[in-house]
């Protein structure tokens, strides 16, 4: 993979030590070294488990360790548990969080009261709102002041949970989000985009000059076919005015001894067994596209509305298949 691309004088300040000899950046982020629940052990609150939607800390923390310095504000307009503010005052920064179901935005703000009382020095907060309203929800001080922006979008009212065995079967719990149908999970294929380009139309409102957005996303399969979301997210932050920069892999692996060992949800697992059993080729996915974006300058008026193409090769009303990152 190329070279990331520099996107502000002080770029090279902000780079991360995870990189070879001589520290020179990667493009594959080695951000599951140990598994989910390892990384969440003790560092969020229990009841944060019943997300069915969660960022790996890891991911979280390697974009705010490559894109910021202690002290920079960061921040989350879809911030479910509170991942990305709790990294953010872990690693000695500020961060805003926007999370529209209340469930989620008071567990973040128990998981900001516990990291404040495990010694963490950054100072976090969550607002119970719809990110589609980003402007007017933010604290004014932070409007073009935001450092980066750390974010992934649903990918529909479905996700893969968690199970437990019963007799004759596997049954699925804390796997979907609310049942309200303004959420944003709850759209179709292209109100999920539309809604989407918004919110971080209102992001790039907050940005300050030479800020970062960093949105995760992976493909998923409908009807047999992958689907390439990952291109549709640039897509949305093009139609937001932001300016695509870098491509990256977040690995849903270990790595060891040059061997990827895979850490597959249960529903991944029986998915692509029971492709390979019907004669299909199917692989794990076992990463999710980072894709990274710069503030493009002066943020546009706060009417202005993007404009999005439906994702190629899908017709616009396509709804998503269940396909959420693995908890």
């Amino acid at each position: 993979m190329s070279e990331p691309t520099p996107v502000r004088p002080d770029h090279d300040r902000v780079r991360p030590s995870c990189g070879a000899a001589g520290g020179a950046p990667l493009s594959v982020w080695a951000t599951a070294q140990r598994d989910a629940r390892a990384q969440r052990a003790g560092r969020y609150p229990p009841a944060a488990i019943a997300h069915p939607g969660k960022m790996l800390p890891a991911i979280a923390a390697t974009a705010i360790t490559r894109y910021t310095a202690p002290g920079d504000l960061v921040a989350d307009p879809m911030c479910g548990i509170g991942t990305t503010v709790i990294e953010a005052i872990h690693l000695g920064r500020n961060a805003i969080g926007v999370e529209y179901e209340p469930r989620w935005a008071a567990i973040a703000a128990d998981g900001i009261t516990l990291a404040r009382s495990q010694g963490a020095t950054g100072h976090g907060e969550v607002i119970n709102g719809d990110a589609r309203q980003l402007p007017g929800l933010a604290p004014a001080r932070a409007r073009g002041q935001v450092a980066l922006v750390v974010t992934s979008p649903p990918y529909g009212p479905s996700v893969h949970g968690h199970v437990r065995a019963v007799p004759g079967r596997v049954a699925k719990f804390d796997n979907t989000y609310s049942s309200d149908l303004a959420n944003l999970a709850r759209q179709d294929l292209s109100g999920l985009l539309d809604g989407f380009a918004r919110i971080l139309a209102g992001c790039a409102r907050l940005l300050r000059p030479g800020g970062i957005a960093v949105v995760t996303a992976r493909p998923w399969r409908q009807h047999g076919e992958l689907v390439d979301f990952p291109s549709a997210v640039v897509e949305a932050g093009r139609a937001a005015g932001l300016i695509p920069v870098e491509r990256c892999v977040a690995l849903l692996a270990g790595v060891r001894g040059g061997q990827l060992i895979a850490r597959p949800s249960f529903f991944q697992l029986d998915n692509v067994r029971k492709a390979r059993a019907r004669g299909r080729p199917w692989h794990l996915i076992v990463h999710e596209d980072v894709l990274v974006f710069a503030s493009a300058g002066p943020p546009a008026a706060a009417t202005d509305r993007p404009t999005l193409r439906a994702l190629p090769g899908r017709p616009a009303g396509s709804t998503p298949a269940s396909a959420g990152r693995a908890a």
